[in-house]
């Protein structure tokens, strides 16, 4: 399946909208990573725990929307928007948003 942040896709024709679809995951938030990526935030340089923490969330909630899509008959998702939000007491949430269709 195709999935992609534009509104169309180059040598290819939608041939029917299925319809938005979207995917959601919150992810809880670790004490020990909290502490370190702390530490990091006061020395400088990147937190690794978070990085991989939110890279498990976008693609969590990407496998829910292809999933969605596929169950409407879709081979592709296109205008795929990303939002990551943090939630109180270290919870963080990624959505996964786009609009399926069948493409030829």
């Amino acid at each position: 399946m195709i999935i992609t942040t534009t509104n169309s896709l180059q040598g290819k024709e939608i041939e029917e909208y299925l319809g938005i679809v979207s995917g959601t995951t919150i992810l809880g938030a670790n004490i020990v990573r909290d502490f370190l990526a702390g530490i990091t935030d006061i020395v400088g340089g990147r937190s690794g725990a978070y990085e991989s923490k939110l890279s498990e969330g976008r693609e969590i909630a990407i496998e829910e929307m292809t999933a969605k899509a596929k169950n409407l008959g879709a081979n592709a998702v296109i205008g795929v928007d990303l939002d990551f939000e943090t939630l109180r007491d270290g919870m963080m949430m990624v959505v996964a948003t786009g609009t399926a269709v069948k493409i030829r």
